[in-house]
């Protein structure tokens, strides 16, 4: 998205993108995404329990299955399988396999994923928001920056973000499933808001994050590995 076919950044179609994305997100948390809850949100279903119907079922599986830590731990496996093969198909050439791994698109995968997951906990800390769990509550949002409680790290959403990010730069690397790739990336976020595990604004704000991490890591790498 902030990409050219060259793989430099387009930095101008960045900066819009952030103001607008901090736009929309300000817009959420002053009101819009009590709207966007109250719509979106299951009042039965939850990110715990399979209880509420088969759509908060899928919802919450879908939650479990893409979560940051199965999307790392699956990143990983790829690798050393990539690795471990070509070292194998080459005599145990584990320089060659090296070489072959940076081009990868198991290795393009890993290091958005993990840019994305650095991303998300810093700015989790920094900012603190409330999660909807609090709203239901106590009829109240707070923001309560410094923490690692779990309750107060709804900004952004790490499902989101790192989802994006993962599935992004796979439909840059297969232009052919692409369509198949944005497409569960965001019915990923949505399921984050319908099970009441995030704000509208928090999905938005990770979906921005997960799509600038694949396109960073795409031009850094395709750089690096053109030398």
């Amino acid at each position: 998205m902030f990409i050219r076919k060259d793989n430099t950044l387009k930095l101008k179609w960045i900066l819009i993108g952030a103001i607008i994305t901090i736009a929309l997100v300000l817009a959420c948390v002053f009101g819009g995404d009590k709207i966007l809850y109250s719509l979106i949100h299951n009042p039965k279903c939850n990110p715990w329990t399979f209880g509420g119907g088969w759509m908060c079922g899928i919802a919450v599986l879908m939650g479990k299955i893409f979560s940051a830590k199965i999307w790392l731990i699956i990143s990983i496996l790829s690798v050393l399988v990539f690795f471990i093969y070509k070292a194998i198909t080459n005599e145990n050439d584990f320089r060659f396999a090296f070489i072959k791994i940076k081009n990868s698109n198991a290795f393009y995968v890993l290091c958005s994923v993990m840019l994305a997951i650095m991303t998300t906990g810093i700015l989790k800390f920094l900012i603190g928001r409330s999660r909807p769990v609090i709203y239901e509550a106590l009829n109240a949002t707070f923001f309560v920056p410094g923490t690692f409680e779990t309750v107060f790290n709804s900004m952004p959403s790490g499902h989101t973000a790192v989802s994006f990010a993962a599935l992004v730069m796979l439909g840059m690397l297969t232009p052919r499933i692409k369509w198949a790739t944005w497409t569960l990336a965001i019915i990923i976020g949505i399921s984050r808001v319908y099970v009441g595990a995030h704000w509208a604004g928090d999905v938005i704000l990770g979906a921005f994050i997960g799509m600038l991490c694949a396109d960073i890591v795409k031009s850094v790498l395709k750089k690096i590995n053109s030398k």
